[in-house]
């Protein structure tokens, strides 16, 4: 259940009777209440989730997700309500429905962030190579199925990334930030020792420029979170001789609230496409310390933490030090009064009155 997951439950929300179509489903994995949700509506799942191998490497099948996708018939539909960090805006549409697209980001794997996933030493050479050959068909599919023929109306979950979206699709896009669910955080804040981070694990998390910081500075970090860089990481820590950091693994969501509300700060390294975890740290009185770049811009401010300037170990240290040495101090309530902002009732508003105006402006 991340940001994604989150987003997709508060439109199913707002059409609790809505067919829904995903190319993987694995109801186990996802809250109890998406499962209870999703248990009332037929769900269409693609032919990638017949096979444990396909669920389990759907990273590795990017080239025919496009295909995938297309495969679902949704002529029937009037309105088409799609949530889309990679393939699933490309589904076909009758002309005259209305198809509104939350965008996560553009398919990142192949726009600016290739070599986060496909950079030397990253992966198999025959595999890299094999991506740089399908990198400008994957850009001029992920393009084109982003036309005016295609969706519309385009929502960004940023500034930054509507600037993407007209970047790479030409096409401008209206921004609705995504939200927390605030009311987890609201516990008495009883600041402790250590710092936070919480996320996957993925290659632009940039949980490895924290390790390498907190390894200098031996200050104590809990990390909490799993994903694809998870081994790599752990040796990062091993090798650089960091047992002042350690990592958590699956925690109960008491737990995760506890670590938000006792963190001294939370650390957001990597340039994300908005990020729901500031928000959630904001929300417990915990200030950020994040990267300038990405979404963080957009919700991390003055009174609530410290964006660091450039991306390297460096500057994450004198970041984390600013704190550490007393030199800046954030008041809780400055952090969440923030947070209170990104809220789900706000968010629904927004989603349902620019859906409506899609209807109105398709119907005249």
């Amino acid at each position: 259940m991340r940001g994604g997951e989150i987003v997709f439950e508060a439109m199913l929300d707002l059409y609790p009777d809505a067919d829904v179509y995903t190319l993987i489903y694995e109801p186990r994995k996802l809250s109890p209440s998406l499962q209870k949700k999703l248990s009332r509506v037929k769900v269409h799942s693609s032919w990638l989730n017949i096979l444990l191998f396909t669920r389990k490497n759907y990273r590795h099948l990017l080239p025919i997700l496009p295909f995938a996708i297309r495969q679902f018939d949704l002529y029937p539909y009037d309105l088409i309500l799609s949530s889309s960090h990679c393939v699933a805006k490309g589904v076909k549409k009758h002309p005259g429905a209305t198809h509104v697209s939350y965008i996560h980001a553009p398919m990142r794997y192949m726009w600016d962030r290739f070599d986060d996933y496909f950079g030397k030493g990253r992966i198999n050479p025959l595999f890299r190579l094999f991506a740089l050959l399908i990198r400008p068909l994957l850009q001029w599919w992920d393009r084109r199925t982003s036309q005016a023929d295609r969706i519309d109306v385009l929502i960004s979950n940023s500034d930054f990334i509507g600037e993407q979206i007209e970047r790479c699709y030409g096409r401008k896009a209206l921004t609705i930030y995504p939200f927390a669910r605030l009311e987890r955080f609201q516990g008495e804040r009883k600041t402790g020792n250590f710092y936070l981070m919480v996320g996957a694990f993925a290659p632009y998390k940039r949980t490895d420029l924290a390790i390498e910081a907190f390894a200098r500075l031996g200050l104590p970090l809990r990390i909490v979170g799993q994903g694809q860089d998870e081994e790599r990481l752990r040796e990062l820590r091993d090798r650089l001789h960091a047992r002042n950091i350690e990592f958590i693994k699956r925690p109960s969501n008491e737990m995760i609230e506890r670590l938000y509300l006792e963190c001294k700060a939370f650390i957001f390294p990597g340039k994300e496409d908005f990020g729901i975890t500031p928000l959630e740290a904001m929300a417990s009185g915990a200030p950020v310390i994040a990267f300038n770049e990405g979404g963080a811009c957009e919700t991390v401010t003055k009174k609530t933490g410290i964006l660091f300037q450039p991306q390297t170990t460096d500057a994450l240290a004198e970041a984390v030090m600013e704190i550490e040495s007393g030199r800046r101090y954030f008041e809780p309530i400055s952090c969440r009064n923030r947070a209170n902002f990104f809220t789900e009732e706000r968010f629904k508003k927004e989603l349902a009155q620019l859906i409506a105006d899609a209807l109105a402006r398709k119907s005249f």
